[in-house]
C-alpha cells in the first residue's frame, strides 16, 4: 500500500504544479472579491497581477518561453471568442464591473482564465512526459479544432455541429491512450476519459469564478447558483482546442514496445 500512496502523492504534487498559474488566478478571484482595498478597478488589478506572475514564471524558468508562445496564441484565440460572446448581440455571459483595459464589453484579464488551461497543458504534458499508443494525422486534429472554433460563433446562427464534432473527435481518438510518467513507471487512460476529467475540472473553477462574481451568466443575474453541467461539453471541446495547440510545441510521440 506505501508505494501507492507515495505514488498518488507524487501524482498529486505534479497536478498542483501544472495548476500554478490557474490556482493563482481563482485564489485572486476569491480573495479580491471578499476584500480589495485598491483604487484601480478589479479586473485591471486581476490583468496586472496575471503578467507579473507570468513574467515569474519565465524568470525563475518554471515555464519555457516556447509554452509562453502558445499560451498568448490561446489567449489571442480566446479573446477573439470572448469579444463575440460577450457582445450586446449575443451576451452569453458578462462582466458586471467596470474596467479600463479591454474592448467592448470584455475586460483583457479574461483571456488569462483561457491561457490558465493553456499553461496546466503545456506544462502537465512536460512534467508528466506525456506518449500515446496513437495518436492520429496532425492534419486532421487541426480540421477538427478548426471547426470547433467556428462553431463556438456560429452556432448562434445556423445549426450547432457539437454533436458532430464529439463524434469525430471520438473516430480520432477513440484508439489513442496516453501514458504519463508518475515517478518511474508509466501509467495510461484513454485520452478521451483524460480530457473529459479535465473539463469537469475546468467545470468546478468556473463555477469558483462565477461565485466570486468575476463574470456571471444570464440565469445568475439575480443570485449566485451552479453554472450548468450542460457547459461540460463547451469546456471539452475548448479543451480539446488547447490541447491541439499544445501539440505545436510538445510533439506526441509514440508509446513503444506496447
Amino acid at each position: 500500500m506505501r508505494p501507492f500512496l507515495k505514488e498518488f502523492w507524487a501524482f498529486g504534487m505534479k497536478q498542483a504544479y501544472a495548476c500554478l498559474f490557474g490556482g493563482y488566478l481563482v485564489a485572486l478571484l476569491l480573495l479580491t472579491n471578499y476584500w480589495y482595498p485598491f483604487a484601480i478597478p478589479r479586473y485591471d488589478f486581476l490583468f496586472y497581477a496575471a503578467v507579473v506572475f507570468q513574467i515569474f514564471l519565465l524568470a525563475f524558468k518554471l515555464e519555457t518561453f516556447r509554452e509562453a508562445v502558445v499560451i498568448l496564441l490561446f489567449h489571442l484565440v480566446a479573446t477573439g471568442m470572448e469579444i463575440f460572446k460577450t457582445s450586446d448581440a449575443i451576451g452569453s455571459w458578462k462582466y458586471p464591473e467596470n474596467f479600463t483595459i479591454g474592448y467592448a464589453n470584455y475586460p483583457l484579464f479574461a483571456g488569462f482564465m483561457y491561457s490558465a488551461v493553456g499553461s496546466y497543458l503545456a506544462r502537465v504534458w512536460r512534467i508528466f512526459e506525456f506518449k500515446y499508443s496513437y495518436y492520429p494525422n496532425v492534419k486532421w486534429t487541426f480540421v477538427l479544432v478548426t471547426l470547433i472554433y467556428i462553431n463556438f460563433f456560429t452556432h448562434h446562427y445556423f445549426f450547432d455541429m457539437r454533436w458532430f464534432l464529439f463524434i469525430l473527435s471520438f473516430i480520432l481518438f477513440w484508439r489513442t491512450h496516453i501514458y504519463f510518467k508518475i515517478n518511474q513507471t508509466y501509467r495510461q487512460m484513454p485520452l478521451l476519459l483524460g480530457w473529459l476529467l479535465v473539463a469537469i475540472f475546468i467545470w468546478f473553477a468556473e463555477n469558483i469564478g462565477t461565485y466570486s462574481h468575476a463574470w456571471v451568466y444570464p440565469n445568475q443575474s439575480n443570485g449566485w447558483q451552479l453554472v450548468s453541467i450542460a457547459k461540460l461539453s463547451s469546456w471539452y471541446l475548448l479543451m480539446l482546442l488547447s490541447f491541439v495547440l499544445v501539440s505545436l510545441i510538445n510533439k506526441p510521440i509514440l508509446m513503444r514496445n506496447k
